[in-house]
């Protein structure tokens, strides 16, 4: 469970917490990233979850295929 910092959106906090596990190795390249388990894992509610998805799109670590879900972007 994560402690939520009042000054950032929850969006940008869980961004930063998925970027951080991408740049670690947990979430190696090509690896499924699925909406619906970290909506559980953070508790938060499905848009907040794309939110963040589309910040790590606009980063570059990620890519989503329609009908497949988002996968990390190899470095």
């Amino acid at each position: 469970m994560i402690e939520w910092d009042p000054r950032l959106y929850k969006w940008e906090q869980i961004t930063n917490v998925v970027a951080e596990r991408i740049e670690s190795g947990e979430y190696p390249p090509l690896a499924l990233i699925s909406e619906v388990k970290l909506q559980e894992e953070f508790d938060v509610a499905r848009i907040t979850v794309r939110k963040a998805m589309e910040a790590l799109r606009d980063r570059g670590l990620i890519t989503t295929k329609p009908g497949k879900g988002s996968i990390v972007v190899p470095q």
